[in-house]
């Protein structure tokens, strides 16, 4: 109550000093003093420094005061959160996105979704047993195999090898039929056996054939014939206009038919029409249209591509045959490139869209989400893009993205892998969490259950007997129960309470 100097300059400063950027309106509003005292306090506190006078929010209707103090400190934080909103993702994230990205677990499905599938998979190598096995019906809700029988049927799409994976598998890459030979892969001279090149000269000559047409032409015996045909197809210098023949590699063999079988007894897996994936004289589009063609696929299945990511694929001349092309689309302003993914190498290329979607995974969700995956499905960042993450005890053993593995992914996590063989387990760091590994556990039951499997015998916990191993008792309350050879899981018998009824 006593007199004191430049009362409403206090008051003002004090108001500075305890808000966000204001008008002068808001004193006057607060305190009842009129507006022009306000404003001539407040450019006595300018000329002291105290305050500064300016434009400082997006939409404002006048110049606005703020606190020298206050307004260092909302240009740090500011500052602050845009560092975190451009600064690299974890490898976590990175496969939370690559999962988003390439649709595993969407609720689309039909043929128009196969068709975008396909797209996005365009001259990626992939396992036979496992594509339609795991790698389509996680992304095409309600898979069959008619569908991709369809479209082969159709023209639309053709298969072609990518080098054999032990007797009855391989790899194939599912490309648009317009541009198979852009992938044939003809086989030296003397690399090719008589008989090979027979069957060769046959299909150059009269084009596509039905297996029955070989075995005169060539009169060798039907098994013989088969085998130099499925030999040529790994080599990727012949296709059928079906996939139903590399469907049936994985059924149960019958016995081999007679040679002058002609309808009748012939296996399944030289059923459909056979032709070369190449004729004379065609021409290869440039080295740049290919390059550009490869790079624009790998941006579409990717997101981000990275040099890590060409060298998982296999491409021919590496990181070295696209860069030029992505280098030109970042300076033609259709691409971006950054540091998003830490741990990777600098030269980091992304789709505009995919940028903002990677970073909007740096937030973990809520709620988890569990994902069990081929370990060779391209959705998988890891032993691709990113290393298998170790425990300091485990550096020895390297973990395979071999046909028939599988890996279950918590939040992005890789928590457990199951090995091809289906009777051994590793399990990774994030499976010490408690929260965790029961999510991975169920979730790697639930697909197999959904595979409609009939038991799951694990004899191998990180390399250790089942029974002996730390962690047994994770599995016994995730389901498991003690078995002769180590753990066993059989699921739930359906329908037991209807027939008991009866």
């Amino acid at each position: 109550l006593k007199p004191t100097s430049a009362a409403l300059e206090g008051l003002a400063g004090r108001f500075a000093r305890t808000h966000s950027p204001f008008v002068a309106a808001a004193i006057c509003e607060r305190w009842a003093v009129p507006e022009s005292l306000v404003r001539e306090a407040l450019q006595s506190l300018e000329t002291a420094a105290t305050v500064v006078h300016g434009d400082f929010r997006p939409g404002g209707v006048e110049r606005e005061w703020c606190d020298a103090e206050v307004l260092r400190m909302l240009r740090r934080r500011s500052l602050a959160r845009l560092r975190r909103e451009v600064e690299a993702v974890d490898g976590a994230a990175l496969a939370r996105f690559a999962v988003k990205w390439q649709g595993v677990g969407g609720a689309a499905g039909g043929l128009e979704r196969l068709r975008e599938v396909l797209a996005q998979l365009e001259g990626v190598a992939l396992p036979a047993s496992v594509l339609e096995r795991d790698l389509l019906p996680a992304r095409v809700s309600g898979y069959q195999p008619r569908l991709l029988d369809e479209l082969c049927a159709a023209g639309e799409v053709a298969w072609v090898g990518r080098g054999r994976l032990g007797k009855d598998d391989g790899r194939v890459s599912l490309v648009p039929r317009e541009r198979l030979f852009e992938f044939a892969a003809m086989p030296a001279e003397e690399d090719t056996t008589e008989l090979q090149a027979a069957i060769l000269e046959l299909l150059q000559r009269r084009g596509a054939l039905f297996f029955t047409e070989f075995v005169p032409s060539t009169m060798r015996p039907a098994r013989e014939v088969l085998d130099a045909l499925w030999e040529l197809a790994w080599a990727g210098a012949v296709t059928n206009d079906t996939f139903a023949p590399v469907r049936a590699l994985a059924w149960p063999k019958r016995a081999a038919p007679s040679p002058r079988t002609r309808t009748r007894g012939l296996p399944p897996e030289s059923s459909g029409r056979w032709s070369a994936t190449a004729s004379p004289g065609q021409e290869l589009p440039s080295a740049t249209a290919r390059a550009h063609r490869l790079a624009t696929t790998l941006l579409e299945r990717h997101g981000v591509v990275t040099r890590e990511t060409v060298a998982s694929e296999g491409v021919v001349g590496g990181f070295s045959a696209v860069y030029p092309v992505l280098k030109a689309m970042e300076d033609g302003g259709r691409i971006r490139r950054g540091y998003f993914v830490e741990g990777l190498g600098a030269a980091q290329f992304a789709l505009p869209g995919a940028v903002e979607r990677l970073r909007a995974e740096r937030e973990r969700p809520e709620e988890p989400r569990v994902v069990v995956l081929a370990a060779t499905d391209p959705a998988n960042p890891y032993g691709a893009t990113l290393p298998w993450p170790k425990r300091e005890e485990d550096q020895r053993r390297q973990l395979q993205r071999a046909a028939g593995a599988q890996v279950v992914l918590v939040d992005g996590e890789p928590v457990v892998y199951l090995d091809r063989s289906g009777r051994g387990i590793t399990t990774l760091p994030a499976f010490d969490s408690p929260n965790v590994h029961g999510l991975a556990l169920a979730g790697l039951l639930a697909a197999f259950e959904q595979r409609g499997g009939r038991g799951l015998k694990l004899e191998r916990i990180d390399g250790l007997q089942a029974a002996d191993s730390p962690v047994v008792e994770a599995f016994l309350a995730g389901g498991f129960t003690v078995g002769y050879r180590g753990l066993t899981y059989r699921p739930p018998t359906r329908g037991a309470a209807v027939a008991g009824g009866r």
